[in-house]
């Protein structure tokens, strides 16, 4: 009989292990593979994913999550060929890609910052400083489609000539080119502003918001599929909820945020990567209670604009374009 009970309670043990065992294989088989595309090399706009990722926000929400840089292609062609289930792009990337001839099956989920904050620089000794002194002078740009239109308008509603701008492919040297082979750039406050300061390059700023209301666009924001949002849409939520308080912990402390973007980002000097996510902390809700959240009203305005400089024939119904059903509320 004792041996009997010694028997029953080792096969009570190995079946309780045995189940144990199960469980977690289980969790980890439950696990949902995500891949998150940059929209370029990991910088201070994406800091909250990295943070997501360090603390195991996304782990906890049942998800293993994989950010990389993109490497063949636009971030938005590459989400909607199912090559990423994620991806870091701009309001002007979507609108085109919605309008284009054959349109992508694409949506923006969320914004990551609420305000558009870049512009165009100068040298503050070079006497450029609105684009009504643009003329004759040369801009270096990255070719967008989207961007010789927003030069456009802001020359043309100073009484500018746009077409006498020379305008030019970067050569990638940032803030070291203006002076030499080119006068004209565009800047991203948090990043290329602050690595001008840092190396004593004083600038003249012009702040596209301040130029053109319909220019203070989403940019960068989240993006997904159509597919991906029809068939698990619990995972967007997933996503979201977990990259939220990544985002949330990075606005309560950009200093130990940047830390952690420093070790995934260890070529960027750290000092930079601190004061870009300082002055980021306070832009990421800007205006909003609720973070990502989108309005109508600014897609509604840049389609109008793109459409106005013919970048797009007909603007969207801005519903067609974004979505905050999946943010956390």
């Amino acid at each position: 009989m004792k041996r009997r009970r010694m028997l029953t309670a080792a096969l009570m043990t190995a079946a309780a292990l045995a189940a144990a065992a199960g469980i977690t294989a289980s969790a980890e088989e439950e696990a949902k593979k995500v891949t998150v595309i940059l929209d370029y090399t990991p910088n201070t706009n994406h800091t909250g994913m990295y943070v997501a990722l360090d603390k195991g926000y996304y782990e906890e929400e049942g998800l293993e999550v994989e950010i990389i840089e993109p490497t063949d292609g636009a971030t938005a062609t590459l989400i909607a060929q199912g090559k990423g289930t994620f991806g870091v792009a701009y309001q002007e990337d979507v609108t085109i890609a919605l309008t284009s001839e054959d349109p992508l099956p694409v949506k923006a989920i969320a914004t990551i910052i609420q305000h558009n904050t870049s512009g165009f620089v100068t040298l503050a000794d070079s006497g450029i400083e609105s684009p009504k002194d643009f003329e004759g002078k040369t801009y270096a740009g990255w070719g967008g489609p989207g961007e010789s239109a927003v030069l456009e308008a802001c020359m043309t509603q100073e009484g500018a000539d746009f077409s006498k701008l020379n305008v030019v492919i970067s050569d990638g040297t940032g803030f070291e080119a203006l002076g030499k082979s080119c006068d004209i750039m565009w800047f991203f406050e948090a990043w290329d502003s602050i690595i001008a300061d840092m190396n004593g390059c004083e600038l003249n700023y012009m702040a596209c918001r301040d130029l053109d209301e319909r220019l203070d666009y989403y940019t960068p924001i989240l993006i997904t599929s159509d597919s991906v949002i029809e068939s698990d849409p619990e995972l967007v939520r997933a996503f979201l909820r977990a990259t939220e308080k990544g985002y949330q912990d990075t606005m309560a402390d950009p200093q130990g945020a940047a830390e952690i973007l420093s070790a995934h980002a260890p070529n960027y000097d750290l000092e930079m990567l601190k004061r870009s996510q300082e002055y980021l902390a306070d832009k990421f809700m800007e205006d909003t209670d609720t973070w990502g959240w989108m309005k109508d009203e600014v897609w509604d305005n840049y389609s109008a604009f793109l459409q106005e400089y013919g970048i797009i024939e007909e603007a969207l119904p801005a519903d067609q374009c974004y979505t905050n059903e999946f943010l956390p509320q």
